[in-house]
This record gives C-alpha cells, structure tokens and sequence, in this order.
C-alpha cells in the first residue's frame, strides 16, 4: 500500500508528543522524497552506509534516530553531509528522524526497551533527566560480574565498567545514548547501584566512584536499536507499508 510521507510525519509528530520536546535537532521530515512510500528501512543513524542498504533495499523512505542536522553543526550541503543529502535526493528518498521524543516514548521508546534488554522489574520513568531517566530491579541482585556476561550477550558488546562499590546490584537506572551527564541525577533518586548509559566522559569514572554508584558504558548504538525498529514495525502496520531495519554495527 502506498502511503503519502506527510500523513506519516503527521502521525508520528502526535505519537511521539514531538512539540513537547526541547531537541538538539529537528524532528521529523529532514529530506523529502519524490514518492508516496511503500516500503521503509530503519537504521540507527543516517550514515552513508545506511543510506546506500536502504536504496539498494528499495526503499522508499528511511527512518533514523539519529538524523543529518544538529544543533551548532555547519549546515552547508557540503562534504559529507552533501554527500548524504545528494545520495537520497537522486534516489527520492526521503529521510525522517526522531530523537529524544523517540527516546521518552514508553512503549515504542529506546529507554522502555532498554530497560527489558537489561532484564529490569518494575520499570518506570523519573523526574530525572527531563524525564528520561529510567529506573527499575535486578531480581535476584547480582554482582557486577555475574552481570556483565549477561549484558554482553544481550548487546552484543562487552560493556565498559567502572565500579564504586562492593554490593550486590539491586536497584539501577538507567538513560540511552549519550547520556553519562545524568549519572548525578540518577544517583540523587536514592538507593540506586548502578547507572547504565551508551557512552562514558571522562568526568564520569571519578563521579561514579564518588556517588558510590557503578557506571555501565553499554555503546551509545548497542543502547539505541530497539526503539527506531519498533517504531518502524508500529508505522508499518499502521500504515500496511513493508519495513526492513537494517544495523551498521558501531562499537562507540
């Protein structure tokens, strides 16, 4: 079935409560395509290497957490960004990308299914963060080691750990992505033992250690699959269109 992209953009700007959101960069429609669209392929970022999968995958639309435009950066269509541009515009496609209001959903977002990757009970979202902290249970608690293999297998990547403490694991929180700048307010929710993130600064060892609180660097991508391809199959079978997520690995 063929779909117009602005009744998607359209749907998406109320299902993810876009315009309650303070971005980096702009959400939704960031390249537009020739074509109604039939056919979306979902990735983690707009990268070369996705774009080029995504036209050789036939489609028509792509959809992408982290899109081309961000706060601060040059917006000049040249270098590599020109590149990215022009590889979808001669191939009307059309690019859409959702950021931290895909993060924040709590049912499709990448936080929601992060929180199920880790294994976490009684997941809910915080004040934390501008509410995109989450926190939940490790039931039984365990230790860092008995975890780690477990984390692991589940993103495919060893973690990045730091420990500041000797107990067992009970009570976690945790943010997708770049988010190692919440580790404090995670740590002021109270009894928490462990924070997880994608990435690690290098503030964040000697915060962590002194919160008391061990710190999980997970890969700021390995922490934000879930939601892009989720969203793909809701708006596929929303909109009975054909949905293919394609991953770029990325250690960081």
């Amino acid at each position: 079935m063929m779909t117009d992209v602005d009744f998607v953009v359209a749907y998406c700007q109320t299902l993810l409560k876009v315009d309650e959101f303070s971005d980096y960069a702009p959400n939704g429609l960031q390249v537009a395509g020739s074509r109604p669209i039939s056919r979306i392929v979902t990735g983690v970022t707009a990268c070369q290497a996705l774009l080029d999968a995504a036209i050789a995958d036939d489609a028509d639309a792509v959809l992408v957490h982290h899109g081309l435009f961000w706060k601060g950066q040059d917006w000049h269509p040249v270098g590599i960004l020109g590149r990215r541009i022009g590889t979808l515009m001669r191939a009307g496609v059309a690019l859409l990308a959702y950021h931290l209001p895909l993060d924040a959903h709590p049912t499709l977002g990448n936080n929601v299914h992060l929180g199920q990757r880790l294994g976490a009970i009684n997941a809910t979202p915080t004040a934390a963060g501008n509410g995109l902290v989450w926190r939940g249970t490790l039931e039984p608690a365990r230790s860092a080691a008995d975890w780690i293999p477990q984390l692991t297998q589940a993103f495919d990547q060893t973690p990045l750990h730091i420990q500041a403490h000797e107990r067992k694991l009970y009570q976690i929180a945790w943010c997708s992505g770049g988010a190692p700048g919440y580790l404090e307010a995670a740590a002021q929710l109270g009894g928490i033992d462990a924070y997880l993130s994608g990435e690690i600064s290098e503030p964040t060892t000697h915060q962590a250690r002194e919160l008391g609180v061990d710190y999980f660097a997970l890969g700021h991508h390995a922490s934000e699959r879930d939601g892009i391809r989720a969203l793909g199959a809701h708006l596929a079978a929303k909109f009975n269109l054909e949905h293919q997520f394609i991953d770029i690995p990325n250690p960081a």
